[in-house]
C-alpha cells in the first residue's frame, strides 16, 4: 500500500506537503481519486492518516516539494479555528490529525469556525489549526485530562434557549470571534447563565454585553459528572484560566 501511496501523493500534491494535500478540500479529492485509481478502497479518513503516518515516518522525505502555504491575516480567524478544535478535541475526544483527516468531523469543525468568524475558506480554517499546534498552542488541557466533561455543548448567545439549559453543574465559556472573555463554574448551569446574561456580577463581562449585546457572544458548556465536588470544579476552572488567561476572569 505505501508505494501506492506515495504515488496517490505525488500526483495529487502539485509540489504541496502532505498536511496540505489532507487540510485542502481540493487536494484531498484529487488524493483520494488517485487512491482509488490505484485499486485503495480504504475509507476517506484512514487514507490520510496513512499519507500523514508515512510523513511521519521520514517515507516522503526525499519527494520534491516547492510550494509552501501561507495566508494572511490568519490573526483575523485564528482564535476560530482553536476554540472550533478543542470543542471537537473535549466532545469527541480525538486529536487534531483524527479530526483533520476525518470528513464527517472535520466539515463539522469548518461549520463551527464559520460560525464563530465567518468569511473565510475552510482551508483558511483548517490551515490556521495546523500552524497553532506547529507553534506549540494546541498543546492538551489539563483540565480535560484529569475529568473529562460529560457532554459538551457550543451555540451563539442570541440563540440559546435559557429555559433548556441544565440545572446541573459544570464550566462555562464566554468567547467573541477574537477571544475568550470569561470562564466560570457553577454547581447551577441553568442559574448562573441566566445570571450573567441578567446582569453578570463580573463587571467586565457586564461592561461588553452592554456594549455589544449577545449577537457576537458564543458561549460553550461543559457538563461534569454530578458527583464532581466543588473543590475539583473550582480547580477546572483555575486551570482554564491559567491556560486561556480570559480577559475578564480576575487573576488568582
Amino acid at each position: 500500500m505505501s508505494s501506492q501511496l506515495v504515488q496517490a501523493f505525488e500526483a495529487a500534491a502539485n509540489g504541496f506537503s502532505p498536511d496540505r494535500v489532507v487540510a485542502d478540500p481540493k487536494l484531498n479529492e484529487l488524493f483520494v481519486a488517485e487512491c482509488r485509481s490505484r485499486k485503495l478502497q480504504d475509507p476517506v479518513a484512514e487514507l490520510n492518516r496513512a499519507l500523514l503516518n508515512l510523513r511521519k515516518r521520514g517515507e516522503l522525505s526525499g519527494l520534491q516539494r516547492s510550494r509552501r502555504t501561507h495566508f494572511k491575516n490568519q490573526d483575523e480567524y485564528r482564535f476560530a479555528a482553536e476554540m472550533a478544535v478543542r470543542f471537537l478535541e473535549r466532545r469527541d475526544q480525538v486529536s487534531l490529525d483524527s479530526l483533520i483527516c476525518d470528513p464527517d468531523r472535520v466539515s463539522q469543525f469548518d461549520e463551527l469556525a464559520a460560525r464563530i468568524a465567518p468569511g473565510y475558506s475552510a482551508l483558511e480554517y483548517r490551515w490556521a489549526a495546523l500552524s497553532l499546534r506547529k507553534a506549540g498552542r494546541l498543546e492538551p488541557e489539563v483540565a480535560a485530562r484529569i475529568l473529562p466533561p460529560t457532554k459538551v455543548v457550543n451555540c451563539q448567545v442570541d440563540q440559546l434557549d435559557l429555559n433548556k439549559l441544565p440545572a446541573t453543574q459544570g464550566l462555562y465559556l464566554f468567547f467573541d470571534a477574537g477571544e475568550l472573555l470569561y470562564v466560570g463554574e457553577t454547581e447551577n448551569l441553568k442559574s448562573r447563565l441566566k445570571k450573567h446574561l441578567d446582569h453578570s456580577d463580573n463587571k467586565g463581562l457586564a461592561r461588553w454585553l452592554w456594549e455589544f449585546g449577545t449577537a457576537r457572544l458564543n458561549l460553550e458548556i461543559q457538563i461534569l459528572e454530578p458527583t464532581t465536588g466543588s473543590r475539583v470544579r473550582k480547580a477546572l476552572e483555575l486551570e482554564l484560566i491559567r491556560s486561556r488567561q480570559p480577559v475578564f476572569n480576575v487573576k488568582r
